[in-house]
């Protein structure tokens, strides 16, 4: 007997445009439903990926996800909020599809919930960690001074001393991944910067 691709997605109805401009009320009320549905299980494939990184050591004392947890528990336990938190749980969760931008990559993943500083230290940690080691690399250690000027700069670079630099260390006690599963969803459960967040609230 063959499965259709509708019963395997669980799509009951379709919008009938062939072309956006062709939109109904009606198109675009089944699409919505069908997005706000989808948006919910956002925190459930973030972590799903983050998961990738485990095993992926790319020559570094621990591997990406410990990394990732170490950065994120010393955070926690720093007295942290949770959407410091959850930045430094995916900072690196870019390494897998953005290899050569992942900063951009995690920074895009927690805009929609995160305040602008948040943001910002995400987006140009890349920068700031290689005060660290590009030196080693040929490269300029000091490509962070570049954004000398923004009010965000010593956050950021504090970000890099206290938790990311730091968290390579195969002795260090990091909470698991299931520890920070509740404070991932928390802080997804509601967009606040996004293009679509006053749909999502009018549909809440």
């Amino acid at each position: 007997m063959d499965v259709t691709d509708d019963t395997l997605h669980g799509i009951q109805e379709r919008a009938k445009f062939r072309e956006m401009k062709e939109g109904t009320q009606e198109d675009w009320a089944i699409i919505g439903s069908e997005y706000m549905a989808f948006a919910q299980g956002l925190p459930d494939r973030v972590l799903t990926h983050l998961r990738l990184l485990d095993g992926d050591f790319g020559g570094f004392p621990v591997d990406r996800l410990e990394h990732s947890l170490q950065t994120a528990t010393r955070a926690h336990r720093d007295g942290r909020d949770d959407q410091y938190v959850v930045m430094a749980l995916l900072h690196d969760i870019g390494d897998t599809l953005g290899t050569y931008n992942h900063p951009e990559v995690a920074a895009s993943i927690i805009k929609p919930f995160v305040s602008e500083e948040v943001h910002w230290i995400c987006q140009n940690h890349g920068h700031f960690q290689g005060y660290y080691y590009f030196h080693y690399l040929g490269m300029d250690r000091e490509s962070r001074e570049q954004f000398r000027g923004s009010p965000y700069f010593d956050a950021c670079a504090e970000f890099c001393e206290k938790y990311d630099q730091a968290a390579f260390d195969p002795d260090y006690a990091s909470e698991p991944l299931e520890f920070f599963e509740p404070i991932v969803r928390r802080v997804m459960a509601r967009p606040i910067n996004s293009l679509y967040a006053k749909a999502q609230a009018q549909a809440a």
